[in-house]
């Protein structure tokens, strides 16, 4: 047992926000009260023994959850896999995690989706809740079986890293998915007008000489879901944002009362494309959807803050050294932001007065609970204690040697980010410390 004491507890869930004492045992929150006596411990505890820390100067959060995480496990351990991913993952502050789908094989398959399950739970470490494909093979043919899958342990469905390009089989994937309760999440890119590109289509890519991906690709395929949720009365989730036209109709959508969340990525919270031509190779700016322009950026921001975006997610794509060491062009797509994200986030956007610390917390904890229908998300007493102690004043040197995931790839490296988590548990255990 933990007796966490003088902490500042940040709860949007329960509208808490100063100091308070907090107390967990057998897997959950116990108390969660102002001066918690040494008595009042006792009356809970029993005989059992705790131990005391004093969390004056840090803050107390409910655990974040990463909607969006890629841990390649099946088939390309050598990028990811959910022992390392799952390592990183609670360095960073995550206690839960949602494994998408485009592994090798694709997870459109019972005992695929079970795999992970389990192998999550040997793991030990971040809770791992599957993602399964929308189509079989992600070929955009043909549904899974969404019951089943749901049933085994999946929690969404999404053909992310390719979408569905046929809008009819979009739509049956609403309909079907109701019988699941799960969202549908939609990889908003239309592969005929993105054509290939490797960056956002703008002036820089012009300038570089390098093959331009249009915000339009993103858009068309956010406005033709938006319709198709709004139509089928399905449940939609956005992965990605990244263009300020996709923010106004996601505004306009949710205004018609269309059941649709989306979630934005720190990337594309803190670049610009300007990032491509700073940097001598670029690759560690290569994403998918590609870092837009400041305009697209700012759209963001004001989406996230007004709530039109209602989650943060950091699509960690981890790749092999060798892979991104590649030309622009031959690179893949991804960046490497389990251990990185919690923190740029703070330094970028809340330590400057941008981002509230409690929006923060919604949009990384509660906001996924909820819209995922997973525990978690809150220090409400009786609830699974997954939590992070965070100093915000802690820095670390992002170097190789420092992250857990096999993925180096990130813009950050080299650089000292400051605000870490220093503890996190997992249902009481102590799973990371600094």
């Amino acid at each position: 047992m933990w007796w966490i004491k003088n902490a500042q507890v940040v709860d949007p869930a329960q509208g808490l926000a100063g100091v308070y004492d907090v107390l967990i045992g057998e897997g959950k929150v116990l108390q969660l009260k102002k001066g918690l006596t040494e008595a009042e411990v006792k009356g809970e505890c029993g005989e059992a023994e705790w131990q005391e820390i004093d969390a004056a100067g840090s803050y107390l959060f409910p655990g974040l959850i990463d909607v969006h995480t890629h841990l390649r496990e099946p088939g390309r351990e050598d990028k990811e896999d959910i022992a390392s991913g799952s390592r990183a993952a609670v360095r960073g502050g995550f206690t839960t995690i949602l494994a998408m789908p485009n592994t090798t094989p694709i997870l459109d398959q019972k005992a695929l989706v079970e795999y992970v399950v389990n192998q999550g739970k040997k793991v030990g470490l971040a809770k791992i809740h599957p993602i399964a494909a929308i189509t079989k093979g992600q070929a955009g043919k043909e549904l899974v079986e969404m019951v089943e899958l749901a049933a085994a342990g999946a929690v969404g469905f999404s053909d992310d890293g390719r979408g569905v390009q046929q809008g009819e089989m979009m739509r049956l994937a609403l309909e079907y998915a109701k019988l699941t309760s799960c969202p549908v999440i939609s990889h908003c890119e239309d592969e005929s007008l993105a054509h290939k590109g490797v960056m956002h289509r703008g002036i820089v890519s012009t300038r570089l000489g390098l093959r331009g991906i249009p915000s339009s690709s993103e858009s068309v395929m956010v406005a033709r879901d938006i319709l198709l949720a709004e139509e089928s009365g399905g449940k939609l989730h956005l992965a990605h944002i990244s263009a300020k036209e996709s923010v106004a109709l996601i505004r306009e959508g949710k205004k018609r009362g269309v059941d649709v969340t989306a979630e934005v990525n720190p990337h594309h919270l803190l670049f610009t494309d300007e990032a491509v031509a700073r940097t001598p190779y670029g690759t560690s700016y290569k994403v998918n959807p590609p870092l837009r322009t400041e305009e697209d950026r700012q759209a963001l921001l004001e989406g996230l803050l007004d709530g039109t975006l209602d989650m943060l997610a950091t699509d960690h794509a981890p790749h092999t050294w060798e892979e991104k060491t590649n030309p622009f062009d031959e690179a893949p797509f991804g960046i490497s932001g389990l251990e990185t994200a919690l923190a740029a986030v703070w330094q970028e956007l809340v330590t400057t007065g941008i981002l509230p610390v409690e929006l923060l917390i919604k949009a990384w904890s509660m906001n996924p609970a909820q819209r995922f229908q997973l525990p978690g998300g809150t220090l409400k007493v009786g609830g699974p204690a997954d939590l992070i102690l965070f100093d915000p004043e802690h820095t670390e040197l992002i170097d190789a040697e420092y992250l857990a995931s096999k993925g180096k790839n990130t813009p950050f490296l080299g650089q000292r980010l400051q605000g870490f988590p220093v503890k996190v548990w997992v249902d009481g255990r102590l799973v990371h410390e600094i």
